[in-house]
């Protein structure tokens, strides 16, 4: 009988295991800590953290992963309307707080609670205050209405999180990002674990080691750290 894989506990070293350890469920490690240099080692690894209240901070590297390239997002011929006339006025890492904060209250099918915790909250608040994270705003008549928020790292955008308070609210956030990691030439949009709103927008699993072997050649890119913001000729029709 196969034995079964059990996560690896962290050392106090800035270091993880090799992802080929994780568990079929894709649960690598336990332990360590949000700090930004933890971070962005996580996700220069293949690695993401999923806390659930009560617990010990969790790692994972699933089996699968959920991507997308920046040109291939589904964006259909509706919703193309939406984004290229209005009504949203969508901006780029004006709001980032207000962002992780909406995504964090917003209620999801099949959870209860949430796993951004406001340790979560205040780690990626510095991973953007440092470049490294970003958010994709979508706002109706001067409120936020919608968005995301990721990180980025060489060639590849690592999704986090998406809310929506109207209709299309975060899909024309996602669409818009899309076109403009399109004109930035980026690799790949990580969407993470697929679900069925990844899914309609065109994420497909790929296996892990598919998905590692392209993240190690986009690391090897400059990463396009600072405040971003739309460049006016990335928006399609």
């Amino acid at each position: 009988m196969a034995r079964l894989r059990t996560p690896i506990w962290l050392p106090s070293e800035l270091v993880f295991p090799p992802v080929s350890l994780a568990t079929r469920d894709g649960l690598l490690a336990v332990g360590g800590d949000l700090s930004l240099e933890r971070l962005l080692l996580a996700y220069a690894s293949g690695i993401f953290p999923w806390p659930s209240e009560g617990m010990p901070l969790l790692w994972f590297a699933p089996p699968q992963r959920a991507v997308v390239r920046p040109r291939e997002l589904h964006v259909g011929r509706s919703l193309r309307k939406v984004v290229s006339r209005g009504p949203f006025e969508v901006r780029m890492d004006t709001v980032f707080s207000s962002v992780i904060a909406a995504c964090a209250k917003i209620p999801r099918r099949h959870e209860s609670g949430t796993w951004i915790l406001p340790e979560m909250q205040q780690a990626y608040a510095a991973l953007h205050e440092a470049g490294f994270a970003h958010s994709v705003e979508t706002f109706l008549g001067g409120e936020l209405v919608g968005g995301l928020y990721g990180v980025s790292l060489g060639g590849l955008f690592f999704g986090e999180s998406m809310f929506a308070k109207v209709d299309d609210a975060s899909k024309v956030a996602m669409a818009r990002l899309a076109q403009q990691l399109a004109a930035w030439d980026f690799d790949l949009i990580d969407g993470q674990v697929m679900n069925h709103h990844l899914e309609r927008l065109g994420f497909a699993l790929i296996p892990r080691s598919e998905y590692m072997t392209t993240l190690q050649q986009s690391m090897e890119r400059t990463t396009r750290r600072g405040k971003w913001s739309f460049d006016e000729e990335s928006v399609s029709e």
